[in-house]
């Protein structure tokens, strides 16, 4: 670390204001993943009359359970480069806070909507909520381009993507439980959408889009970040041709288009194939669902805080732990799943730990394809966030579509070894390419050098000057 950046370090609170935006970044994934992904609990009690002793709870017999589970993608894939273009030019704060209110109403609808439109309305409704949270990964990228330091991104990025498993940890178990109790399953979608309305108050009050816009933020803290960022505050004009034929971006597109599908995958898929293949109720549904996403959560911080750790006592380079916590996440979720399928009905101990396996260690990508946006281009992450995330989400839409096709028979193990096949092979052959041709380091069509690379030539420009001041002094 240069000696003036490393002053400013040792100078800072240990509580800054990155870390206050980094705690309301995982809130919003803690909250805004639950919404998106509690329906594949809250279906299952939605289409099951035994679900809650409550017999005024709707229950609803609709076949299209698969489809409603898709329906979330249509939206999620329509706004999200608009949403990367609008962060980068005028701020991420005033979208994202929209983004979730109409969320949040959104989610207080549903119950309403389906009693009285049935599937279809219900469908409506969560497209539209994908529509808006489509805003979320783009303008995360924006942001921790903006608020963190190069020395510290696997570090608080990990903590900021670890809002994702966290939310799951919370709805799957949380769900099945309130699904089960009198209430029933309309309590789920009362509750997410009141945290989501104290999420945004929270960010109207406490959130900012950069450092230079808080006023409270010290100077020696928004020294610090602003050293590595290297944010042009100028218009720049994206620039398409480089980017398309650039490697490095083509292996973070196809890595993070392959886990999409696979953890979408096991996302809508568990519930469903723990209650009908594994004869799990619906209390122990959740709570096993949730599991793996608890292994998830607590490794993410253990994988980032390697990363950062063997990059800044310079063990491996930044492009070398990319690609070497990108393998760990791919191939160790992809082979999970693969052995999961070959496991027989009778193993069920040994079939969960292979699902606590699969989503755990694919923890690794926090340190891998999901930090690398702003690696490649701290400008354009948010835009190269958006580019990959739609179209993985676009394949998200096929994912459940699939297995609708596949399993015709849900309590069927062999049908399901064909599901997770296909999801294995998804984490493990992107993973393959990204070990090949992806780099850590700033690309020049972002219009600046890697921070890496700038301070070289700034240690070396100040070496020329005073060898010239040497010649001339003799």
């Amino acid at each position: 670390m240069d000696p003036e950046i490393q002053k400013l370090y040792t100078n800072l609170p240990r509580f800054g204001m990155r870390h206050q935006q980094v705690i309301l970044l995982f809130m919003l994934l803690t909250i805004a993943v639950g919404m998106r992904f509690h329906m594949s609990v809250a279906i299952v009690a939605m289409t099951d009359k035994t679900s809650s002793p409550n017999p005024n709870v709707p229950v609803y017999d609709w076949d299209n359970t698969n489809i409603i589970l898709s329906s979330f993608f249509w939206g999620y894939i329509t706004l999200q480069l608009f949403a990367a273009e609008w962060g980068r030019k005028y701020g991420s704060k005033p979208f994202l806070t929209v983004a979730m209110a109409i969320n949040a109403t959104v989610e207080l609808l549903i119950p309403l909507v389906a009693d009285k439109l049935g599937s279809y309305g219900v469908m409506g409704c969560r497209a539209l909520q994908g529509m808006c949270q489509g805003f979320l990964y783009p303008s995360v990228s924006n942001l921790l381009g903006r608020w963190t330091h190069i020395t510290e991104r696997s570090k608080l990025g990990s903590i900021v993507l670890s809002g994702a498993p966290f939310g799951t940890i919370l709805a799957m178990p949380l769900v099945g439980y309130i699904s089960s109790t009198w209430s029933g399953w309309p309590l789920s979608f009362y509750l997410y959408g009141s945290l989501g309305y104290l999420w945004v108050i929270l960010f109207i009050f406490f959130g900012y889009s950069s450092p230079a816009q808080c006023k409270n933020i010290s100077e020696n803290e928004r020294r610090f970040i602003e050293s590595s960022s290297n944010i042009k505050k100028e218009k720049m004009v994206i620039p398409v041709k480089s980017i398309l034929t650039s490697l490095p971006f083509w292996a973070l597109f196809f890595s993070q288009v392959g886990q999409i599908w696979g953890y979408n995958t096991l996302m809508t898929e568990i519930p469903n194939y723990m209650n009908k293949v594994m004869g799990f109720d619906m209390k122990s549904n959740g709570l096993l669902s949730a599991t793996p996403y608890a292994a998830c959560f607590l490794m993410s911080y253990v994988f980032g805080n390697t990363s950062d750790y063997l990059i800044n006592k310079n063990y491996i380079s930044r492009t070398t732990a990319r690609k070497l916590f990108n393998g760990i996440s791919g191939f160790g979720a992809g082979s999970s799943l693969i052995i999961l399928g070959f496991l027989p009905n009778t193993m069920k101990s040994l079939s969960v730990v292979m699902l606590v396996c699969a989503v755990g260690i694919q923890s690794a990508a926090t340190s891998g394809y999901q930090i690398n946006h702003i690696d490649l281009s701290p400008n354009f992450s948010g835009l190269l966030q958006s580019i990959c995330n739609s179209c993985g989400s676009m394949l998200s839409i096929a994912a459940p579509v699939t297995v609708q096709l596949i399993v015709k028979d849900e309590t069927d193990k062999a049908e399901w070894r064909i599901v997770f096949i296909i999801a294995g092979l998804m984490y493990i052959v992107p993973s393959i390419t990204y070990s090949i041709f992806a780099a850590g380091v700033r690309q020049k069509w972002d219009g600046a050098d890697d921070p890496v690379t700038a301070h070289r030539k700034s240690v070396e420009a100040r070496a020329k000057k005073v060898s010239v001041w040497s010649i001339m002094s003799t």
